[in-house]
């Protein structure tokens, strides 16, 4: 795992766009087309944002794969994970296609095997992810599962979880806040060729130095961002005030 520390969070947001939009040019120029993941989120805001602006990504030969979503939350919600890349990032780019969570209607786990038979289908060049303050990695909250080869699978969301969502003012009561959810599993995140993580804000210090100093454990999922050769790690100074070793 590289750890980048950035002057705030504009510039984590520009660093994180322009090394994913290397990867995807990259990518595309070696073997015609792009397959990447979209997470969601206030961490993800400047991110997405400035990917938008990187010149040179042909984005018809682009293939987004979404990476988790609320169960029984319909898409019109303002919490929706789906209207937050419709309106951030997919109405606003010509991709090649968006497979997007549909966790609103019919059999979850029905829905968790339509997306893995999709994702099974392709190598992700580029999967665009953040740390939750659990530490989870998508909605993978701890004790996460590290060993289930689903691609997707139905997970309940712990009160931490469930509080941040709350404390980002997506919902105006706890009780409001979903209780489950379905999510990209964690071995089927670890199979994407690169991983680009961009985790600002101070309330992240703790899951910051966990996932970079702790061990590997299930208690913090995004640990086993140790174990991805391929990690670049991007956060603002505030996310790093716990740490205890420098950036390398």
């Amino acid at each position: 795992m590289e750890l980048v520390v950035c002057q705030d969070v504009a510039d984590l947001g520009r660093r994180a766009a322009q090394a994913g939009a290397e990867l995807l040019r990259d990518a595309i120029q070696r073997q015609g087309e792009a397959n990447i993941i979209v997470a969601t989120g206030a961490s993800q805001f400047a991110t997405l944002a400035a990917l938008l602006q990187e010149p040179g990504i042909d984005w018809t030969r682009v293939t987004a794969f979404h990476l988790d979503e609320y169960i029984g939350l319909p898409a019109t919600h303002p919490a929706s994970f789906r209207r937050f890349l419709h309106e951030r990032f997919v109405d606003l780019v010509p991709l090649k296609g968006f497979h997007d969570v549909q966790a609103d209607v019919g059999d979850p786990a029905e829905e968790c095997a339509r997306l893995g038979k999709l994702i099974a289908q392709v190598t992700i060049d580029v999967a665009f992810v953040g740390i939750g303050e659990n530490g989870h990695l998508a909605f993978n909250d701890p004790p996460a599962d590290f060993e289930t080869e689903v691609p997707y699978l139905v997970v309940n969301l712990d009160e931490a979880c469930r509080r941040q969502q709350l404390g980002e003012g997506w919902f105006p009561t706890l009780a409001d806040v979903p209780s489950r959810a379905i999510s990209m599993s964690v071995k089927q995140i670890l199979k994407s060729r690169s991983l680009i993580c961009s985790v600002p804000d101070a309330r992240k210090a703790t899951a910051v130095k966990n996932s970079v100093e702790g061990p590997v454990t299930p208690d913090v999922p995004a640990s086993i961002l140790q174990r991805h050769g391929q990690t670049r790690l991007f956060v603002d100074p505030p996310a790093t005030r716990e740490l205890t070793r420098a950036a390398t």
